[in-house]
């Protein structure tokens, strides 16, 4: 039995060694610990929901907080940082310290995590030449603009008090206790210097916590770095697995960094759910081995916006808006009997009474909202958007746009002329789903799977329009350098390369979304129409806003906003039938709702107070 009351960050600030490695066990304070920690990003859970996430965590009996830092949030053009509001990175691990949790901080700069180039800002991808996760100069200078601005907010932040004397103004400490150099590199190994230029990259900004690597077992030996703690990754014990870290290093503490409590979903699949009894014996097992666990996700939040990350093993899958991941809290942060059966578990090793779990958060059913305004892209364009004229057509990430960091998320439209009809043929140049139209008709799509279609004939010159969506890119293997979107390369006609592009950038950015509203040419929805639109209704709300899920039955596939907030992709093809909409981001009275359509619109969405995130399936 453990009693770590007295060890808290609040109490040990000033004081503390930070954690250290003796023998097979963690000190901290010169005191036996043992690591019970939980996942949980800051960037996929608003913040207003911060503590309430944190306090369910101390009620669970974990005592660390492990959390990713997305590069591509933080830099989203090159050399502008932001580290305001939800991405508040100072402010999140403050609160963490101040609820009593030691934090493990993992700040890549890849974070795989399901998110889009796994953290890694797109704008990387404008050199041809580009080798992410190496040593090349391109991605190490950038890597290193980034530690600059990153490691000054870290390093205050700290358990240990051992830099304080190189760095007087730094009085406080804080509750960072380990920082993980990269993550999960024994999976791609493509460079044997790089984990060394991380290790160093983060040593000589200030880090003097203790280090530690994330890798599979398969990975394991491959990603290692001399100074650093190997720690593994799974869901299921096999016999000897914990036991194959003293293969790669000797007397040192287990550590499990990623127990994978869930797992996360795929646009056309099923939601996979992992059995709990299974999980908790598994977690109970762990323990009694002596290792330390880290759950992954303890709270997996939202994948709000365009930022989900992709599989690509046999063929390309975009994941999912939610990143419930069937985790111990919701996606929406409510407990699950995952949680009761931790908690219980937890309450019999550490031998003393756990705070009380706090009080759920009631959920709204605001019922039907009509979308009673619609205007077509077609319309939008002229007004809103400059196209860029091209003779070849150029990929997403090369566009020369936003302070030439091109654009990152979102659609592409690329418009020709053309004369008469025909064979066309994508040439797999499609990244990674187009909308063909010849002038406003559709014609059909594009994809990995389907590279060809028949354009019918027609008199005269007409426009040949490829609306191209960006679905999210890979973001674990070996393919992050093949993540260029839009067209990456010719598109053919009866054998002819297409020239001479408009091409519009719908990035869909708040700008944007501003803009829009005060457009001319909105009217009233009628009876039946096709997209690509936008449609706008309103959704009132009497008292104190709540969480709701939005259920777009009769919608096709497209993006909700709400006041201006991106909630993510909707698709009937599933598994995901309703989005998260989280309360702070609702006001009392009038709240504006704009759906961007591909295709075919409903009416009306509903807002309900249960989440449905599809037909379930065990993982194996």
């Amino acid at each position: 039995r453990f009693n770590w009351s007295e060890l808290i960050p609040l109490r040990l600030w000033g004081r503390t060694l930070g954690l250290q490695t003796e023998n097979s066990q963690f000190l901290l304070e010169g005191m036996p610990f043992r690591i019970f920690g939980g996942s949980m990003h800051y960037f996929r859970v608003p913040r207003e929901y911060w503590e309430d996430r944190m306090l369910k965590m101390k009620a669970c009996g974990l005592n660390t907080l492990t959390t990713y830092v997305p590069w591509n949030l933080h830099e989203q053009e090159r050399g502008k940082f932001d580290f305001s509001q939800n991405l508040d990175l100072e402010a999140f691990l403050s609160l963490a310290a101040k609820n009593g949790l030691w934090v493990i901080l993992r700040p890549g700069p890849y974070i795989c995590s399901e998110w889009d180039l796994g953290g890694l800002p797109s704008w990387l991808l404008q050199d041809p030449e580009m080798q992410l996760r190496t040593t090349y100069k391109g991605f190490t200078e950038a890597v290193d603009a980034y530690f600059d601005h990153l490691m000054p907010i870290v390093v205050p932040l700290q358990a240990s008090t051992i830099h304080y004397s190189l760095c007087p103004q730094y009085k406080k400490g804080g509750p960072i206790i380990a920082v993980q150099v990269e993550n999960e590199y024994g999976s791609y190994a493509k460079d044997p210097k790089y984990m060394t230029y991380v290790k160093m990259a983060l040593l000589n900004r200030g880090i003097v916590e203790l280090l530690m690597t994330s890798d599979n077992k398969n990975g394991l030996s491959f990603g290692l770095v001399e100074g650093a703690l190997a720690t593994v990754n799974f869901q299921k014990l096999e016999p000897g697995l914990l036991k194959y870290l003293d293969t790669v290093q000797r007397d040192q503490p287990k550590m499990v960094m990623e127990y994978w409590t869930g797992w996360f979903d795929n646009w056309g699949g099923p939601h996979y759910v992992f059995d709990a009894d299974e999980m908790v014996n598994t977690v109970a097992s762990i323990l009694k081995l002596g290792a330390s666990i880290n759950l992954y996700m303890f709270h997996g939040g939202t994948n709000f916006g365009f930022m989900n990350g992709a599989l690509e093993a046999d063929e390309y899958k975009s994941d999912v808006t939610s990143y419930d991941y069937d985790a111990v809290l919701t996606e929406a942060g409510d407990y699950t009997s995952k949680f009761f059966k931790l908690r219980q578990l937890f309450s019999m090793i550490i031998g003393q009474p756990l705070p009380l779990p706090p009080m759920i958060e009631s959920k709204a059913s605001y019922g039907a909202i009509l979308l009673h305004q619609y205007i077509s892209l077609w319309d939008v364009l002229p007004t809103l958007l400059q196209p860029i004229k091209s003779e070849l057509p150029i990929n997403m990430e090369n566009l020369h746009l936003n302070d030439s960091s091109g654009q990152s998320y979102g659609y592409v439209l690329y418009e020709t002329v053309i004369f008469g009809g025909g064979h066309l043929h994508s040439r797999d140049h499609v990244r990674d789903r187009a909308q063909v139209f010849v002038n406003t008709m559709y014609v059909g799509e594009l994809d990995y799977n389907t590279v060809e279609l028949s354009l019918p004939e027609g008199q005269g010159f007409r426009q040949l329009r490829l609306l191209v969506e960006n679905r999210g890119r890979v973001n674990y293997g070996l393919a992050l350098n093949e993540q260029r979107k839009g067209l990456i390369g010719d598109v053919f006609l009866n054998k002819t390369p297409l020239r001479n592009f408009k091409i519009y950038s719908l990035d869909m950015k708040p700008g944007f979304m501003k803009s829009l509203r005060h457009v001319a040419g909105w009217s009233a929805v009628p009876d039946y129409f096709v997209g690509p639109a936008f449609f706008r209704g309103r959704l009132w709300i009497e008292h104190q806003p709540q969480d709701t899920f939005l259920k777009l039955q009769g919608w096709e596939k497209g993006v909700v906003f709400v006041n201006g907030q991106n909630l993510g992709r909707y698709w009937k093809i599933g598994p995901q039938e309703t989005l998260y909409l989280p309360g702070p981001w609702l006001w009392k009275g009038s709240n504006e709702i704009v759906i961007f359509e591909e295709r075919t619109a409903g009416r009306i969405i509903q807002s309900v107070d249960i989440p449905y995130l599809g037909r379930t399936q065990y993982v194996d």
